[in-house]
Parts: C-alpha cells; sequence; structure tokens
C-alpha cells in the first residue's frame, strides 16, 4: 500500500497509476480514493497519470482525531503533492472535495496546478449566516453530526438515496453503488466524519475562489439535494477569474458515479482545452 507519513506522524493513503500528466482527484465526505474509480480508469486509458488520495480520518488514512479542517486538509496535499514532485497538475474535487481543492490551489499550488475541476462542491460556503442568508440552516448541518455520531451505520444507508437522486421518479437504483458509498464510509473514522461536517459547511471559500488565476471548470447537477446549485456551483463561477460553469438538469450530487459517461467526456474536454 502506499502511504506518506504527514509532518504530523498522520498516515495518508493515496493510489498513484500510469504515467503522464497527472490528475488528483480529491473525494467527497466520507468517502474515500475509491470513488473515483470511474474516472481513474478512464481517465488512465487517455494516456493520464492519475492519483487519489484518502483524506485523513478516512478510508485507509490514519483514523487521526486531529486536523479535520480545510487548512489542515489543504497543507495535507501540499505534502502529497511534494512528495510525489507533481507539476502541471490538474486537481478534481467532488463535494467536501472541492472545497479542498480550491483551498489548496489558492494556499499552495502557485507553480504545480494548470487547471481545477470544481464537481457538486461545496463553494463558496453551505451554511446560512448573516452574509450568507440563502443558505443551510445550521440545524441541518447539526442532524448530521448527531446522526453521525450516533448511528453512523444506519444514517449512512439511508444517505446514499438523496446523494444519488434515488428518491426520484423513474431513478434506477443500484444496490452496488449504494453499498460501495456505504462501504467507503464505514472503513473511516466516525471522528474524522463528525468533524469534517463542520468543514464543509462552515469554511467561507469566497477569497480562495477570487484569488485562483488558473482556468476553473465548475461541474454541478441542477437537482443535487445535497448541495444545492443555486448557492454554490451557480455563485462560485461568479467569483472566478477564469471560471466555466456546466450545469445539467436532473443531474444528483452522485453524478460522477450516475454519470460518469457525460461527466468524463466534460472534463476530457477541458483537460486538453
Amino acid at each position: 500500500m502506499s502511504k506518506i507519513v504527514l509532518k504530523d506522524g498522520t498516515e495518508l493513503y493515496y493510489k498513484d497509476w500510469g504515467t503522464g500528466q497527472p490528475i488528483v482527484f480529491h473525494h467527497g465526505w466520507p468517502l474515500s480514493g475509491d470513488d473515483w474509480d470511474g474516472q481513474m480508469i478512464f481517465f488512465l486509458q487517455q494516456g493520464y497519470r492519475v492519483i487519489a488520495h484518502d483524506r485523513r480520518g478516512h478510508g485507509r488514512s490514519s483514523q487521526t482525531s486531529q486536523g479535520h479542517n480545510m487548512d489542515t486538509y489543504a497543507a495535507d496535499v501540499a505534502e502529497l503533492t511534494q512528495a510525489l514532485d507533481l507539476k502541471d497538475a490538474i486537481h478534481v474535487g467532488h463535494s467536501t472535495g472541492g472545497g479542498e481543492v480550491i483551498r489548496y490551489v489558492a494556499k499552495h499550488g502557485k507553480g504545480r496546478v494548470a487547471k481545477a475541476v470544481l464537481i457538486s462542491a461545496v463553494t463558496p460556503i453551505m451554511v446560512k449566516n448573516d452574509q450568507h442568508p440563502d443558505g443551510v440552516p445550521l440545524s441541518v448541518f447539526d442532524e448530521i453530526r448527531q446522526n453521525t455520531a450516533t448511528q453512523r451505520a444506519q444514517y449512512f444507508q439511508d444517505f446514499t438515496i438523496p446523494f444519488y437522486g434515488y428518491n426520484r421518479e423513474g431513478a434506477k437504483i443500484s444496490q452496488g453503488v449504494r453499498d460501495n458509498w456505504w462501504r467507503q464510509g464505514m472503513m473511516g473514522a466516525a471522528i474524522a466524519h463528525y468533524e469534517c461536517v463542520k468543514a464543509f459547511s462552515e469554511t467561507d471559500f469566497t477569497e480562495d475562489l477570487k484569488s485562483v488565476d488558473i482556468p476553473v471548470l465548475v461541474l454541478h447537477g441542477e437537482d443535487d439535494q445535497i448541495v444545492p446549485f443555486a448557492i454554490s456551483g451557480a455563485k462560485a463561477v461568479k467569483l472566478l477569474k477564469k471560471g466555466q460553469l456546466i450545469s445539467y438538469p436532473g443531474f444528483p450530487h452522485g453524478m460522477p458515479t450516475t454519470e460518469a459517461a457525460t461527466i468524463n467526456k466534460d472534463l476530457l474536454a477541458f483537460f486538453k482545452a
């Protein structure tokens, strides 16, 4: 297994396949690098080097109780990219991973990153507050925390239904996809998942988005029930200097899995542009 030991002693697991221009994939809450299998294999076959890590506390990385905040997540990625000496890289983040990408690019990516992609991302900020009155109420995230702390196994099973839009009329439900989401989630540490809720919901990425001067593609499903399009993708693209938005009517939050053929095609076009 491929791991690096971070400065604080945390072991960060990653997989690194192929050669060519590197693409680094950043997963969502509460998953692991395995959530990118549909993209990893596709882009490996297109001649790219593909890398996916398990965020600290998630998947096969150390089940540490420390560092579950966006600044640390981004610093962890910086250590990984330095250890692998990645240059001219493309960073792709889904959901929480989108926040991690834009924070990493803004704080650590200068000279190393060519392009970035935010998919169903939590940027610019999710929680409702005085500055963001149309955000999601804090009580929603408190409920996620409570359920993660007290009944994680059942809650994670239930969470897959809105995540993939399986509660919509005519949806074709894949039990394998649901089971794989649950498998990834249960591999990680409950404390990491609990603490990460604050990181993905309350971190404000407005200044990160404004400061980034590389091309950034924003992909978002218009039927996203987890990270609503109107408060995220639609707003984030307006803050970017070189932002491009593609929104998809009817696509769910987990569209890299359920709509992989469409997402991969649009990613490839952006990478090659």
